[in-house]
């Protein structure tokens, strides 16, 4: 890495995560000077700490839940032993290799990467770690976000954690109160429960996964509950308090008060945006909330500024970060720019079952004012999740009556994540249920039911 004396670029990118370095490499592609600045490690928090860690812990948890199981389809396994701090060690195996991989990336596309804080200084000026100024024509901000901490109640890494903390446990608590029910908390709780964590999972609001269908948050706090989660939706925390042997949690619900004794809490109730001590208010750029405004080509409210991803606030995807970039770099090169339709943005939980949707739910497409009629396909009805045994959860199909334009769909079940992908694409180029029921599906394949849920809609479903 350089240390920034004296450069100049076309773009200086403030942020190496999905949104920063796919900008570079976009940018870099259409010819422009490239620098990238990055004070923690290349990949940003979803490489290291966040979406990939989190997926390998969540793939240890699976094939433990797998091999407890192994008896029901003929095999027999003795003296099963969870090693967690073995699964830690696996996930920051792929973590630093994939890290490697983007560092790798950055040098054979010509991006050259500067270690250290950085700060805008004056139009088109950067400084890094209080070095000389960088010069560039465009900035684009990429810093990303962090984990919401309740106030006075900071994270110590032993008993009050945040998922960054979580996920440098090497050993686990025997008991574990999570607050927040959102993609993070859920996915905690799914892993530790797995690996024999006495937890407790606590939203405010009245359906854990509250972006989701209430459909789809049902099913999963009934298999949660089945699995020994106790799931405690619609009860707000009233206080927590450290004790010598760990935390007491006071909530409060249409039951009254609850006071949950555990080892350690995890506070999952948000992120705030990274957009402090970079210098924004030294050029002017907006910022409300702790997020950065911008427009359909990422432009803040400074010319040549940009901002992408996190801080730019939600959806807070990965993604999305990395669709930002492409649409920046595009943007500053003079390139046509496509504006991006959030609402058709893919959501994934990988809790297990996997939670995932893209498009509307029926209640938006009901407020957006359309026609809607949905089609429901149970996977207990799927060949496939029969044969292996995963028939929990149920694909759902959201369209419109007049064209059966596809407006969205909601998966729980083995593979969701995979699954959505079809009607993503469906989205993309205006599909309707007649487009996908027409499409012939290998069978066996939980595909299958995307199928037979779209025939669903249209009132024509072969296997329910």
């Amino acid at each position: 890495m350089s240390n920034g004396q004296g450069a100049r670029h076309d773009v200086v990118i403030i942020g190496g995560g999905p949104g920063g370095y796919v900008c570079a490499i976009r940018a870099r592609q259409l010819g422009l000077s490239v620098g990238l600045i990055e004070k923690d490690a290349l990949g940003g928090i979803c490489l290291n700490w966040g979406c990939i860690p989190t997926k390998a812990l969540l793939y240890s948890a699976g094939l433990l839940d797998e091999i407890r199981r192994a008896a029901t389809f003929g095999i027999e396994v003795d003296n099963v032993r969870p090693n967690y701090a073995g699964a830690h060690k696996n996930s920051r195996r792929a973590a630093d290799r994939l890290r490697k991989g983007v560092e790798y990336l950055m040098r054979s596309n010509g991006v050259t990467v500067y270690q250290g804080h950085a700060r805008l200084t004056g139009p088109g000026q950067v400084s890094i770690t209080g070095g000389p100024a960088i010069t560039a024509q465009h900035i684009v901000l990429a810093t990303g976000a962090r984990p919401r901490s309740l106030p006075g109640l900071e994270p110590d890494g032993q008993r009050v954690l945040t998922s960054r903390e979580a996920l440098a446990l090497t050993e686990l608590p025997q008991s574990m109160v999570i607050i927040g029910a959102g993609a993070i908390g859920v996915e905690f709780a799914s892993i530790f429960n797995s690996f024999g964590v006495d937890v407790t999972l606590v939203e405010a609001l009245p359906q854990i996964l509250p972006a989701e269908e209430p459909e789809i948050s049902q099913e999963l706090t009934k298999i949660f509950e089945k699995r020994g989660i106790k799931v405690l939706a619609g009860h707000s925390v009233a206080g927590v308090d450290k004790t010598a042997s760990g935390v007491t949690v006071r909530v409060t619900g249409g039951d009254g008060e609850q006071v949950l004794q555990a080892d350690a809490v995890l506070v999952a109730i948000g992120v705030i945006g990274n957009t402090e001590d970079l210098g924004l208010e030294t050029v002017g750029v907006q910022v409300e909330r702790s997020f950065i405004p911008v427009n359909e080509r990422m432009e803040t409210n400074v010319p040549g500024i940009y901002a992408i991803g996190d801080c730019t606030g939600p959806p807070l995807l990965a993604h999305v970060a990395s669709e930002q970039g492409v649409v920046a770099a595009e943007a500053i090169a003079g390139q046509p720019v496509r504006a991006l339709d959030y609402k058709k943005m893919p959501r994934a939980t990988y809790c297990h079952p996997q939670v995932a949707s893209v498009g509307l739910t029926e209640a938006q497409a009901r407020e957006a004012g359309y026609d809607v009629k949905v089609g429901i396909f149970p996977l207990r009805a799927n060949g496939l999740a029969v044969a292996t045994g995963r028939t929990d959860g149920f694909i759902k199909i959201v369209a419109e009556s007049q064209y059966d334009e596809i407006l969205g769909m909601h998966a729980i079940g083995p593979e969701a994540s995979e699954l959505i992908a079809e009607i993503g694409l469906g989205q993309t180029i205006e599909a309707t249920l007649h487009d996908v029921a027409a499409t012939v599906h290998a069978h066996p394949t939980l595909s299958e039911s995307v199928k037979e849920a779209a025939l669903a809609a249209m009132g024509a479903a072969i296997h329910i």
